[in-house]
C-alpha cells in the first residue's frame, strides 16, 4: 500500500498543502491537499511538478573541505574553530550568517539563537530581505509590530480587490485562482491592477493602471487626500485608534493634481475612477507584493497604502484590509524568529532594551546582540571590504539573486572563510565555498513553515535521507555545541525546537505582542507530528481559529494606537542619456528563484526555456532589436545577454527581465548583475524594479538550436541557454565567430563517440546547417544552425529524442526540419505546462469550434489544473477568431 503524507509546498508564500505519495517502487506523486485551508486542493504548475524535481542529479551528498570530501566531524570542527578564532581576534561582528526563506522555522530559530544570543552579533540576515522587508518596516511603523491583519478569505469576500505591484496570476497562482473563482461567483466584484506592465493578471482586471515605476507613493497619497474629504473617511476610527492623521493628510494634500498626474503617468480619468471605486466600496482589500516592496521607497509605499485603510477603518474585518503577499515559503517564519538583522525572536525589537533583556533571560545566553546587524546589501559590502571575515550562507544563491551580483561574487571569492549549506554541489555560490555542507531537501526535511496569512503548517519528510545530508538545524546546533554552548543547543529533533520557539512567543507576553503561539509550548513529539495547519496567534488555553487584527484597534505601539505616516513621493526616473531605459526584474510562471529546483523539470522549462527581455515594439524598432533576436542589457554594474520578446504588454521606455537564470543554465543571463545596490533607507530592501539601463542588439554570425539525449558540456558560444526537455536537453545558441568544424564542435559538446558519423545538410549560400547523430534508432543529438534565429519547431524537435528513427526517411525529415515528414505533428510552443499542451493544439481546438477557455480545456485539458495559463489561452482564442473573421 502506497503511503500518503500531508506536507506543504516549498515554493511561494501561499503555503499550499500537498499530499505526497510514495509507491512500493519508490515513485513519488503529488497532488493538492483538499483539506488544507490555503489551497483546498489547488496547486500551481510548479507545485504540480514537485515530484519531477526530487532526483539526486547534482546533489551534494557529503561534506567537502576545499573541494575534497570529508566527514562531518572534520568539517564541523573546522567551521567551529574558524568562527571562534575570527570572533576572538576580530570580535563577533566579523562573522555573519546569510540565510533563506527556504529554511524551515526550526532551522531559522537555531540560526538566530546562535548568532544573536551566543555569538552576540546581529549579523544574521536573509534573502527575504530582498522580497518583503519593506512590508515588515511599514507594518512596524504603522502597527507597532510586523502584523498581517487579514486572511486569504478576505480576498474572496471583498467587493474591490486592488492588486498593486503583484502579478498574481504568475507569482501566486493559487490565490489568483481563488480570486478568479470569487469574481465568477460574484460578477459585480471589481479588480484593479496597478502595474507598469500589462501582465497576465490584467486579463481579470476591470481597471489596469499602467503606473510609472515608483509612482505608487504619489497615487496612494492622492487617494488619501481624496478619501479625507469624502464620506468614506472614518473619523471615529481615526480618533479612537490612531495618531498622526493630520500630518499624513497635510503631506498628501500638498501633492497637487498636476504633480500627481506627472508622477504616476496615469490619465486623470483613470485616477478618478480608481478613487471613486475605493471611496464607494467599503469591502476593499489591497494586495501588494514585490512591485511595492522592491523599491528605494518601498517602506513609504507600504505606509501610503496602510494610511488609506486606517483612514477608512477598513482593516481587520471580513473582506477589508491591506494584505502583503509574501514571496517565499517561509519568509513569515523567518520574521517570527528574528531571521532579519534588525529583529529579535518572537517579533521583539532588537533596539528595545526590555525585549533584549527578555530574550536573553529566556535563552539564558551569555550575551545578546545590542544593535541591529548588517542588512543583506550592507553585509556583502562588509564582506568585500574585509569587515566580515567568516561567512555562512544557507539555502540561498546570492551570487545570482543579490543586486550588483558580480561585486557580490567577488566579495565572496575574496572572503577568508566561506561556508555554504546547500542541497546542490554546483551553484554560482557553492563554487566559492571553503566548506560545503550537504543539507536536506524538500521531502527529506521535517519542520514548519508560515504562509502569508499567518498560517503555520508542517513540512513532513517522506523520502529517505541521501548520502550524509543533514538538516540545517542539526548543522547549526552542532556548531553551537562545538563553540562551547552545548546545553543551549541540545536539540534532538525539530519538535523540541518548535516547542522552545512557542514558549518564547508566550514568555512575558500577556497580549502585549502580536505573535503568541503559547498553546503549542511544551507540545510532545507526537503532537508535533500530528500538527494540523493553524493560524497565529493562539495563546495558551485557546483553540485554533481564523483571526484578524485591528478591527477594534489594539495596535502594538505602547499606547495601542496605530500611526499614520506622512510620506513624500520619491523621484521616479533614474534614466539618463547614457542609460535611457528602466529595467524591471521579476519572476515568471513556471520557474522559481535561481532554478536549483525547478530547473530539474522538463515540464516547467517548456513554457519559457531561456532568459528574455520584454520590450515595446516601437522601442525595439528604434534600437534595432528584432523579435526573437538577442539583446544586450547594460548598466554601470554589469551586463546580460537575453532573448528579445517584443510585446505591447510592456510600456514604452521599460524593459522586463526575469531573475531566475544563472551560470548553470545560461551564458550571461544573471540579470541581478545589472541591478544597482540601491536600497530603501529604512528597510534595506534593494530597488530591483527601477534600474536605469541601456539596451542594444547583440550581433551574431550564427544562431543555433540543439537537442541532446544527455546533458551537454558548457558550449564555447557567445550566447547559450540550456534547459531540461522531455527525453533530454534543449540548447539555444549564438556565435560571435564562425566555427571551422561543426562536427568536432558537436562531438565535444554532446560527447558523441568518434565512430558515430553525422547525417547532415549544409547550404553555404544561406548559411543553414543541420547535423544529427544517431546510435541505431536513437537520436543522440541534433544541431540546427542559421544566420538568423533558427525557425525550427522546438517542441517537435525535442519529441524526436523519444522517437524511433529506424526509418531512414524519419532521419532525413529531422535533418530537413519538417515536422509533418516525421509523422508527428508539431504541438507548437507550450502554453499549458501542467498538461504539455502547445499553442498549435489550442488553435486547432478553436478552429474545431472551442470558442471559450472552458471549451478548450474540455477538449485539450489545457488550463484545467493550475489555471495560470487561462489568460494566455484566452488570448490565443481571440487571435484565432479575429483571424478567421478577416
Amino acid at each position: 500500500m502506497a503511503a500518503e503524507v500531508k506536507t506543504t509546498c516549498p515554493y511561494c508564500g501561499v503555503g499550499c498543502g500537498v499530499l505526497a505519495t510514495v509507491d512500493e517502487a519508490g515513485a513519488v506523486s503529488v497532488k493538492g491537499d483538499p483539506e488544507h485551508p490555503s489551497n483546498f486542493g489547488r496547486l500551481c504548475s510548479k507545485g504540480s511538478a514537485l515530484a519531477e524535481t526530487i532526483d539526486l542529479d547534482g546533489r551534494l551528498l557529503y561534506p567537502e573541505i576545499e573541494g575534497k570530501q570529508s566527514g562531518w566531524d572534520e568539517a564541523l570542527d573546522l567551521v567551529a574553530r574558524r568562527f571562534s578564532e575570527t570572533i576572538a581576534e576580530h570580535g563577533p561582528d566579523a562573522v555573519a550568517f546569510y540565510v533563506s526563506g527556504q529554511l524551515l522555522t526550526e532551522d531559522y530559530y537555531v540560526a538566530n539563537k546562535l548568532m544573536k544570543g551566543y555569538i552576540g552579533s546581529g549579523n544574521i540576515d536573509t534573502n527575504s530581505r530582498l522580497c518583503m522587508s519593506s512590508s515588515v518596516a511599514g507594518h512596524r511603523r504603522a502597527f507597532g509590530a510586523d502584523t498581517v491583519p487579514g486572511t486569504y478569505e478576505d480576498i474572496e469576500l471583498a467587493d474591490l480587490v486592488v492588486l498593486t505591484g503583484s502579478n498574481l496570476a504568475w507569482c501566486h497562482p493559487v490565490i489568483y485562482q481563488r480570486l478568479a473563482a470569487a469574481k465568477t461567483a460574484r460578477p459585480n466584484m471589481r479588480i484593479v491592477v496597478i502595474d507598469p506592465r500589462r501582465t497576465m493578471t490584467c486579463d481579470i482586471a476591470d481597471l489596469h493602471l499602467a503606473i510609472r515605476p515608483d509612482g505608487d507613493v504619489a497615487l496612494f497619497m492622492g487617494l488619501l487626500a481624496h478619501l479625507a474629504t469624502s464620506p468614506a473617511i472614518d473619523q471615529n476610527y481615526i480618533g479612537a485608534h490612531t495618531e498622526g492623521f493630520g500630518d499624513a493628510f497635510a503631506a498628501a494634500a500638498a501633492l497637487d493634481i498636476n504633480d500627481l498626474l506627472e508622477r504616476t503617468g496615469l490619465p486623470a480619468m483613470q485616477i478618478r475612477e480608481f478613487f471613486r471605486l475605493f471611496e464607494t466600496t467599503p469591502k476593499v482589500v489591497t494586495c501588494y507584493s514585490q512591485g511595492v516592496n522592491q523599491s528605494s521607497s518601498g517602506t513609504d509605499k507600504v505606509n501610503a497604502i496602510l494610511n488609506c485603510h486606517l483612514a477608512t477603518g477598513r482593516i481587520g474585518r471580513p473582506g477589508m484590509g491591506p494584505f502583503s503577499l509574501t514571496g517565499q515559503p517561509n519568509a513569515m517564519g523567518g520574521r517570527e524568529v528574528g531571521g532579519l538583522a534588525n529583529m529579535l525572536a518572537a517579533h521583539m525589537a532588537i533596539e528595545n532594551t526590555e525585549d533584549r533583556d527578555r530574550v536573553q533571560r529566556f535563552w539564558d545566553s551569555p550575551v545578546i546582540a545590542a544593535k541591529p546587524g548588517l542588512k543583506a546589501v550592507d553585509m556583502f559590502q562588509a564582506v568585500a571590504d574585509g569587515r566580515i571575515k567568516a561567512l555562512w550562507i544557507m539555502a540561498t544563491n546570492p551570487v545570482v539573486s543579490m543586486p550588483d551580483a558580480d561585486s557580490v561574487e567577488n566579495a565572496i571569492a575574496a572572503c577568508p572563510f566561506v561556508v555554504v549549506s546547500d542541497i546542490l554541489k554546483e551553484t554560482d555560490t557553492t563554487r566559492h565555498a571553503n566548506v560545503l555542507l550537504p543539507s536536506l531537501g524538500w521531502g527529506e526535511k521535517d519542520g514548519t513553515v508560515t504562509n502569508s496569512e499567518r498560517r503555520i503548517s508542517r513540512q513532513r519528510s517522506f523520502l529517505d535521507i541521501p548520502g550524509d545530508a543533514r538538516a540545517d538545524w542539526w548543522q547549526l546546533a552542532e556548531i553551537g555545541r562545538r563553540m562551547g554552548f552545548a546545553a543551549a543547543f541540545d536539540f534532538d529533533a525539530p519538535a523540541a525546537i518548535f516547542a522552545e520557539h512557542a514558549a518564547l512567543s508566550a514568555f512575558e507576553n500577556n497580549g502585549s505582542r502580536d505573535f503568541d503561539i503559547g498553546a503549542r509550548a511544551g507540545m510532545s513529539g507526537g503532537a508535533y507530528d500530528e500538527l494540523s495547519p493553524f493560524q497565529w496567534p493562539q495563546a495558551a488555553g485557546t483553540e485554533p481559529s481564523i483571526t484578524r487584527f485591528f478591527a477594534e484597534g489594539g495596535f502594538f505601539h505602547p499606547d495601542r494606537k496605530a500611526r499614520f505616516v506622512a510620506v513624500k513621493p520619491p523621484a521616479t526616473d533614474r534614466t539618463n542619456a547614457e542609460y535611457p531605459f528602466t529595467l524591471n526584474t521579476g519572476r515568471i510562471r513556471d520557474q522559481w528563484h535561481t532554478m536549483t529546483r525547478t530547473g530539474k523539470s522538463a515540464r516547467l522549462s517548456a513554457h519559457i526555456a531561456e532568459p528574455f527581455a520584454e520590450i515595446h515594439p516601437r522601442d525595439a524598432i528604434e534600437t534595432g532589436i528584432s523579435s526573437a533576436g538577442l539583446v544586450e542589457i547594460n548598466s554601470p554594474h554589469g551586463k546580460a545577454i537575453v532573448r528579445a520578446l517584443v510585446t505591447d504588454r510592456q510600456a514604452r521606455g521599460g524593459i522586463f527581465a526575469p531573475m531566475h537564470w544563472n551560470d548553470q543554465f545560461a551564458a550571461r543571463a544573471r540579470i541581478d548583475a545589472v541591478v544597482a545596490p540601491v536600497t530603501d533607507p529604512i528597510s534595506g530592501q534593494p530597488a530591483s524594479k527601477n534600474v536605469a539601463v541601456a539596451v542594444q542588439p547583440f550581433r551574431a554570425t550564427h544562431y543555433g538550436f540543439a537537442v541532446s539525449a544527455t546533458k551537454p558540456a558548457t558550449p564555447d558560444a557567445a550566447y547559450w541557454a540550456l534547459a531540461k526537455a522531455a527525453g533530454g536537453w534543449r540548447l539555444e545558441l549564438a556565435f560571435g565567430e564562425t566555427v571551422e568544424d561543426w562536427t568536432a564542435w558537436c562531438r565535444a559538446v554532446f560527447a558523441i563517440p568518434a565512430e558515430i558519423e553525422p547525417l547532415g545538410y549544409a547550404d553555404r549560400q544561406s548559411g543553414d546547417l543541420r547535423l544529427a547523430f544517431f546510435d541505431g534508432e536513437v537520436l543522440l543529438a541534433a544541431l540546427f544552425l542559421a544566420r538568423e534565429p533558427v525557425a525550427v519547431a522546438r517542441n517537435w524537435a525535442i519529441s524526436q529524442l523519444s522517437a524511433s528513427h529506424g526509418d531512414l526517411r524519419k532521419r532525413f525529415a529531422l535533418v530537413a526540419g519538417r515536422p509533418g515528414g516525421a509523422g508527428r505533428p508539431d504541438p507548437g510552443a507550450t502554453v499549458c505546462s501542467c498538461f504539455s499542451v502547445g499553442v498549435n493544439q489550442i488553435a486547432a481546438a478553436v478552429r474545431g469550434g472551442c470558442h471559450s477557455v472552458e471549451a478548450v480545456g474540455k477538449e485539450t485539458s489545457a488550463g484545467t489544473n493550475c489555471g495560470s495559463c487561462r489568460s494566455e489561452i484566452g488570448s490565443i482564442i481571440d487571435r484565432c477568431l479575429a483571424a478567421a473573421a478577416e
